[in-house]
């Protein structure tokens, strides 16, 4: 059985993998084995994160390729150094993410709800567009995108950023169905409230420890670790019977959304 988790061979392009839980994803499929691609906006912590992997897995074959998801053409340069770095792609972890509005749905500006929907939900399609050539002809592969616990219900100041979650579980699902047929499988991660930079504003104020204490079970804000034997699963013959879901990692703050 433990055979089912190797990724010894294969080949994982993570998005948003400089730090967090992207980062925290990509140590995690280097450690079972996978060639890892990790690729962000930003070319020195990206640098540092590839460092950090190699330290934490001796042995770990892993690249770092900088573009930004908002574009298509970068997303395909990115896509094409994986192939010349590393080979094509078995594994994709779609994990970058903005949100670049703190509001009403009601009052955003066009401006932030382009950015918002291209970031969190076009990028992601446009990137398995590009793979899943990779994928069908080698049998098969595994596409990993994360949402959101935030896709499960509104918001007064973060509505556009969950219904973009909502949105890109809504092509989950799509492209399962379609790629399913050549062997892929697309699942989406719905993480909860996670100790990251990127959710700083959330869980760093004196009001979490009562949120911690009324709403999540397991009485604790999750970590990136938390994400590292999910993604593995899924990208792994462990979960070959797995698509088209939603999975959430969130303390049981959500068990019943």
């Amino acid at each position: 059985m433990r055979a089912s988790f190797d990724l010894t061979g294969k080949v994982a392009l993570l998005t948003g993998a400089s730090r967090g839980m992207g980062l925290a994803m990509a140590t995690s499929l280097a450690d079972h084995g996978a060639r890892v691609v990790i690729s962000a906006r930003k070319a020195d912590q990206l640098e540092a994160a590839r460092e950090q992997i190699e330290a934490e897995v001796p042995g770990a074959q892993v690249f770092a390729v900088a573009a930004n998801v908002g574009y298509r053409d970068q997303l395909e340069a990115l896509v094409a150094q994986c192939h010349a770095l590393a080979g094509p792609v078995d594994i994709l972890v779609g994990n970058a993410g903005v949100n670049p509005y703190y509001g009403k749905t009601s009052e955003i500006p066009d401006a932030a709800y382009d950015k918002t929907m291209s970031a969190n939900v076009q990028s992601n399609l446009w990137l398995a567009q590009l793979v899943a050539p990779d994928m069908a002809g080698r049998g098969g592969g595994s596409m990993i995108f994360t949402s959101s616990i935030g896709a499960f219900k509104p918001s007064e100041m973060l509505g556009t950023y969950g219904m973009s979650k909502l949105a890109l579980i809504g092509l989950v699902r799509n492209l399962a169905m379609e790629f399913g047929p050549r062997g892929i499988r697309v699942n989406a991660i719905c993480p909860g409230l996670i100790r990251t930079e990127f959710a700083r504003e959330l869980w760093d104020n004196p009001e979490v420890e009562n949120r911690i204490q009324g709403e999540i079970p397991l009485r604790r804000l999750g970590e990136p670790e938390d994400l590292a034997g999910i993604v593995v699963y899924l990208a792994s013959d462990a979960g070959r019977y797995m698509t088209g879901q939603a999975l959430t990692v969130c303390g049981g703050s959500n068990m019943w959304a």
